[in-house]
């Protein structure tokens, strides 16, 4: 990806100034010091800032866990783990057009796509966070990536190639736009897939995840197991799991019936609250693992982190919500998914 502005004198000083962006994190041209000053007073004077600087931070978990609000519409999350994990959940949209009735995005409505430079720079801002590149990038946060797929493939080869972070380490997450899954399998780009499936049975889906109408479980098993195939990476299914809702023993077994004899793997997470939804006691969290286990499947309880400010799946919203629910007329041509609907 070039550079968002444009850099005056010869291609020495844009190759110093791409450093400083994409590999020492610099948010503002006054850090740039190989720079001659005037170049950086002047490319401060014209630009203001490198990248967005975030309205509001909040922090959790003993500081691991740092949320920020950009541009009071999108929310970023930047996770430091014991093992030297450093992930940044990086959003797509500022809210989501999709309508999941169990997450906080999805009922805020779509305000916007994002541009490829504000994904980009929502990696920049965790590297500054953590004082270092992310070791993990994961498109989790606001949004539905595949639905602002050019955008994402676009910042996806600038966080690969301009800060250097191996593309087996970035995960794209989506609710099952199956075309969009089949095209993302036909790239070049070794990326892990995870399918956000919350229900093996199509009538649950579908009050869950209401693209589920256009795309049945079905067929976004079928898409991800060609993802699995033609990639050969990891593909992961997302299961977030509600009290009374999809927390049943026969949707444990539904469940492993799908994903018997492959090697995709479930991940269980405890439903992070969100308006008249909850998660199941740990017990029957626990039991529901296990009885996806017995039935042949590969399953792990997520750790939920910094659900003390809203910075859990499924619970980055901001107080542009109210805005978006006015935009039903914009939104209604985006629930199917199709990029540029």
């Amino acid at each position: 990806m070039t550079l968002p502005f444009e850099v005056p004198g010869p291609a020495y000083r844009v190759r110093q100034v791409e450093r400083w962006v994409y590999r020492r994190f610099a948010s503002t041209f006054e850090e740039m010091t190989d720079l001659p000053a005037t170049m950086r007073f002047e490319l401060a004077a014209n630009l203001g800032r490198v990248r967005p600087a975030p309205e509001h931070v909040r922090t959790a978990d003993a500081g691991d866990t740092v949320k920020a609000l950009f541009g009071a519409s999108y929310e970023t999350v930047a996770m430091r783990y014991t093992d030297g994990r450093r992930t940044v959940c990086v959003s797509s949209q500022a809210g989501c057009a999709l309508g999941c009735t169990f997450c906080a995005t999805g009922q805020m409505g779509l305000i916007r796509d994002l541009s490829p430079f504000e994904i980009v720079a929502q990696v920049l801002w965790a590297g500054e966070v953590f004082g270092e590149r992310p070791t993990n990038v994961v498109f989790m946060g606001m949004g539905e990536p595949l639905a602002n797929y050019d955008a994402v493939l676009s910042a996806i080869h600038s966080i690969h190639g301009d800060t250097g972070i191996s593309a087996r380490r970035i995960v794209v997450s989506t609710v099952g736009l199956v075309p969009q899954i089949q095209r993302l399998a036909s790239g070049e780009l070794p990326l892990t897939l995870a399918l956000s499936l919350h229900a093996p049975d199509d009538e649950t889906r579908s009050q869950l995840v209401p693209v589920n109408r256009r795309w049945p479980v079905a067929d976004c098993i079928a898409a991800a197991k060609a993802f699995r195939r033609a990639h050969g990476r990891r593909v992961s299914v997302e299961y977030a799991l509600i009290a009374g809702v999809n927390d049943h023993s026969w949707q444990a077994d539904a469940l492993a019936r799908l994903l018997k004899g492959s090697d995709i793997h479930v991940n269980v997470i405890p439903l992070n609250p969100t308006p008249g939804f909850g998660a199941p006691a740990s017990r029957r969290v626990a039991a529901f693992a296990e009885e996806v286990r017995r039935g042949g499947a590969n399953v792990t309880v997520r750790d939920t982190r910094g659900s003390g400010i809203d910075a859990a799946c499924g619970q980055l919203a901001t107080s542009v919500s109210e805005t978006a629910r006015g935009r039903k007329g914009v939104n209604a041509r985006r629930r199917s998914g199709e990029p540029g609907a």
